[in-house]
């Protein structure tokens, strides 16, 4: 074997090197989790700074590293056909024989090794080539513009928009909580970052204790039984209501009461009562735990356009929403909905549509209503009489009891497809 042969050969198996890391580094700087790169970053890791800066750049990489794939790939195809040729009699078989060969060769070693070893390994790869990489960026550069510039013409003449927003989506994010949850099996875990996530969208009506649940003192009654009422309150605050003007005067503290319950022998709970806040029906979950943080308070009443009152939200309340319900020795736990041997569920009317897809977890819509006797409002457009059954959204439901113009119970049934 001549020199010449030692060479050709040397220098194919070379480039088809190179292609293995322009396919390698491609798949590495696209697959790896721009969430860990971050991460690195504020640990001043001056290689993530550097594939955090390649993966801004998204399309001068992938157009450098297209560039200098085919560039080896069509290279060392030509040298391997040029080699066959010079020993072989049969130009047209030699040609055959190359693309056979070389096709081989770029697949296995160009492209399915390298692709799966940095797919595999994504973080570690791109780090390693993330500073070559970035230099070949800057060689290269003016010839990935014109690229550029010509592919965008094209594009144009199509009518075919390119989008710049590169971020992640929420549903992406949802997407990725969910099929965390599927192979970690934290099920808990996926609804506590669901439920940051939803906070925006929801609105305080939406989670709300309704005023026909409230519990309160009224300025009017005796002082015996409001302080009885107050001790045996399972709730620190209490809505202060004066039945004469019909309206809410204030929140009492329990701990401003016992304070000052030996000090007064006349104790006026108006005078202790903090200042309500009221606030609109239509304000997001999101803005109303920013605002409580600010404040610092931690009941707010919640009326609607014409000042009405709605009913009460609470801090504890939007918390719940992240962490489910937090029970402590002095909740008493309300059972709004159970389920009964023969696999149906017997449900208040009153318990929301999120409590029950977090409890069952089932998929009922709450876009247009926030609890089930609102949902089966919203679908049969009436108002039902017990035994009447309806179904809608894979389930049946049968209203066992309702009262005047309102759903007191319902059972309901999963429908198997």
């Amino acid at each position: 074997m001549d020199l010449y042969t030692i060479s050709i050969l040397l220098l194919i198996f070379f480039l088809i090197l190179l292609s293995g890391f322009f396919s390698g580094s491609e798949t590495a700087l696209t697959a790896v989790s721009k969430h860990k790169i971050h991460q690195l970053e504020k640990k001043k890791n001056s290689r993530a700074k550097i594939v955090s800066f390649l993966k801004s750049k998204k399309e001068k990489l992938i157009g450098t590293l297209l560039l200098g794939n085919n560039l080896v790939n069509t290279l060392a195809t030509a040298l391997a056909t040029s080699f066959i040729i010079r020993y072989s009699n049969n130009s047209e078989k030699a040609v055959i024989y190359s693309t056979g060969i070389m096709t081989i060769l770029i697949l296995v070693f160009g492209e399915v090794l390298p692709k799966t070893l940095a797919i595999n390994k994504s973080e570690k790869f791109s780090l390693l080539f993330a500073p070559t990489i970035k230099i070949l960026v800057k060689i290269f550069s003016p010839f990935t513009h014109l690229i550029h510039y010509f592919t965008h013409i094209i594009l144009k003449l199509f009518k075919f928009k390119i989008s710049t927003d590169i971020g992640t989506t929420e549903d992406e994010l949802r997407g990725a909580i969910d099929l965390h949850a599927k192979t970690e099996g934290s099920t808990h875990e996926k609804d506590m970052l669901q439920g940051i996530l939803d906070l925006d969208d929801l609105q305080v009506n939406e989670i709300m204790t309704h005023r026909k649940n409230l519990e309160v003192i009224y300025l009017n009654e005796p002082k015996e039984k409001s302080m009885k009422k107050i001790l045996n309150s399972q709730f620190t605050r209490l809505p202060l209501y004066d039945k004469n003007s019909d309206k809410i005067l204030g929140i009492l503290n329990v701990k401003d009461v016992l304070k000052n319950i030996n000090k007064k022998r006349n104790l006026n709970l108006k005078t202790i009562a903090k200042k309500p806040w009221f606030i609109p029906e239509t304000t997001s979950v999101l803005d109303q735990l920013q605002e409580f943080k600010k404040k610092q308070r931690h009941l707010a009443f919640v009326v609607d356009e014409y000042g009405t009152l709605m009913g009460i939200i609470t801090l504890e309340d939007i918390i719940e929403e992240i962490v489910g319900d937090i029970e402590d020795e002095h909740d008493i736990k309300i059972k709004g909905a159970r389920k009964s041997k023969d696999g149906k569920y017997i449900i208040k009317g009153n318990v929301t549509i999120r409590d029950m897809n977090r409890e069952f977890d089932w998929n009922l819509p709450d876009n247009n209503a926030s609890t089930l006797a609102g949902l089966i409002f919203h679908e049969i457009k009436t108002i039902p009489e017990p035994g009447k059954i309806f179904s809608f959204y894979g389930f049946r439901f049968e209203i066992i009891n309702a009262k005047k113009n309102h759903i007191d119970l319902v059972k309901v049934t999963p429908l198997i497809n």
